[in-house]
């Protein structure tokens, strides 16, 4: 028993210590929350429990970016990068006959009423 002890104490300290390490060298861009020197805290002060918080809240994985705020579809580049342009015009030339349909019916009414 007092082995496992030892090497859970072990693997404890040695992820406590990279935690700290990865959070105090990553750039202050990659920090989501709180500024890096708060983290930084976190990791030390709550040994295991920082460096877990630290790895599933606070650190940006590469490529994304914390915005502050969630973009919405029509305003993602992502988003038209996956659809392709026969998709896209097949969507144009649909609401485009929507619409034509649509000035067809109203030409058709009483201006009057």
């Amino acid at each position: 028993m007092a082995r496992f002890l030892i090497i859970g104490g072990f693997l404890a300290v040695v992820f406590w210590v990279f935690s700290i390490v990865d959070c105090a060298a990553q750039p202050a861009t990659r920090h989501r929350g709180v500024s890096k020197a708060v983290w930084v805290l976190i990791v030390v002060l709550l040994p295991v429990i920082g460096g877990v918080l630290w790895f599933t809240l606070g650190r940006l994985r590469a490529g994304e970016v914390d915005t502050g705020y969630v973009v919405p579809p029509d305003d993602d580049p992502r988003m038209f990068r996956r659809a392709d342009n026969a998709e896209q015009d097949a969507r144009i030339r649909e609401l485009e006959a929507e619409l034509a349909r649509l000035d067809d019916e109203s030409d058709g009414a009483d201006p009057r009423s």
